[in-house]
């Protein structure tokens, strides 16, 4: 039996779904087993149609006891497989594998996992494997003690030694009764994205550092009050995202946000403008890029209160003290190969302010956000930029965070393959 307990994931980045890379037109061969966790394989399906991939389903007739092909039908459609030997499909395994792009088999029981280790091709999803020669995602879910005992460790072991990626197993609620531990399935947003990882071809990203600043900072005035900025993070988080897929180590560094970190990525939590510097310093020294998304505060109160200020208390004025600019003070930490974006949020000037930050903070390219424009900036999924460099400036149009990631990403790329 699989683990499973409550769908609660948190959202994250792109929640929105629309076609979009790397999953726009791309086959994902989805081997669904025999577990609880097979409810959530639905949802996977869905979202992986909704971002514009072709979804073929595979069931082992022990998942059909627990979802029904018809629900895999009409959120793809398409047909869903099954038999591995019936007339007129004899050499489904042969076609299906030739035809993926990738396969990911979620979930992935411990009987699915012993007999893909041992090479067995007694069913479809198992035949497939042999047959296909794309990316393999093994997303295991079973009870704890399962997933402890020392064969399937062996079995798991050996599954990654013939080059198949692990997704999991989370921790947390098992089944009805089975309290929590090692061995639920890990949620479908967070598979969505190994996928992605697994559809990216290497490139100048690959195995590169990547680091990424996000979200506000909160500079205290008291003990309970902050001075911060209506920055939720979206844009940064979105970014590390993208460079992550692209097979790259990236460290986000993220001010207070409710966004929950995107899959894959070191976390570095930072509070106010000097954490953030101390932060981004450290991250540098191994860094190959910066891009610094997140929304420091420019001003800080001059001297915070110990305690909480009462209403009596309030003074007619706070004064306020210059914050570190991050992306200058921390320039003697970077490597001479290190590739440096940074973002301005201007209200007029906006190509002639962001021009002058691009020299003052030794950058290779900034992205101009415009304040006050309905869709872009903050607290919105959508963004409208124009990306400055020192060879020409490129307005791009409103679009969504992922989609403004995807393109920064690619302008990074190229940056950091000229400088090989």
């Amino acid at each position: 039996m699989d683990g499973s307990g409550a769908p609660a994931w948190p959202a994250r980045p792109g929640a929105s779904l629309a076609p979009r890379r790397p999953w726009a037109g791309r086959r994902v061969l989805l081997g669904v087993t025999g577990g609880i966790a097979a409810y959530k394989s639905i949802q996977l399906a869905r979202d992986l149609a909704r971002l514009g991939a072709e979804v073929d389903v595979v069931l082992t007739h022990s998942a059909k006891a627990f979802v029904g092909p018809l629900s895999f039908e009409g959120l793809t459609g398409r047909p869903v497989y099954s038999d591995l030997v019936a007339e007129g499909h004899a050499l489904d395994h042969i076609r299906l594998a030739r035809a993926a792009d990738v396969v990911c088999v979620a979930p992935a029981t411990a009987d699915f996992i012993a007999r893909a280790a041992a090479g067995r091709a007694d069913d479809l999803i198992t035949a497939v494997l042999l047959a296909t020669r794309v990316p393999v995602l093994v997303c295991p879910a079973m009870n704890d003690r399962m997933w402890a005992h020392a064969q399937t460790q062996a079995n798991a072991a050996h599954l990654e030694s013939l080059g198949y990626t692990l997704v999991g197993p989370a921790t947390g609620p098992l089944a009805w009764d089975e309290g929590s531990g090692p061995g639920r399935m890990v949620e479908p947003d967070v598979i969505l994205e190994h996928i992605g990882r697994a559809l990216s071809p290497p490139g100048p990203l690959t195995g590169k550092h990547v680091v990424v600043s996000a979200g506000p900072t909160r500079e205290p005035v008291d003990a309970v009050r902050v001075l911060t900025n209506r920055s939720s993070g979206r844009m940064g988080y979105a970014i590390a995202a993208a460079a992550w897929r692209r097979g790259a180590r990236v460290t986000l560094i993220s001010g207070p946000t409710e966004i929950a970190p995107p899959a894959g990525v070191d976390v570095v939590r930072a509070e106010t403008a000097a954490d953030m510097e101390r932060a981004v310093r450290a991250a540098l020294p191994e860094a190959d890029a910066l891009v610094m998304a997140a929304a420091v505060s420019d001003f800080r109160p001059a001297a915070p209160h110990a305690g909480k200020l009462k209403k009596e208390q309030a003074p007619d004025a706070i004064p306020l003290e210059a914050s570190p600019d991050v992306l200058r003070v921390t320039r003697d930490a970077r490597p001479s190969h290190l590739v440096a974006v940074g973002f301005a949020l201007e209200s007029s000037d906006g190509v002639a302010n962001a021009r002058a930050k691009l020299e003052s903070k030794t950058l290779d390219l900034i992205v101009l956000n415009p304040a006050g424009e309905e869709g872009a900036g903050f607290e919105t999924d959508t963004n409208r930029v124009t990306l400055i460099s020192r060879e020409g400036e490129e307005a791009l149009p409103l679009q969504s965070k992922a989609d403004v990631a995807e393109t920064i990403m690619d302008r990074v790329a190229d940056l950091m393959g000229r400088r090989r």
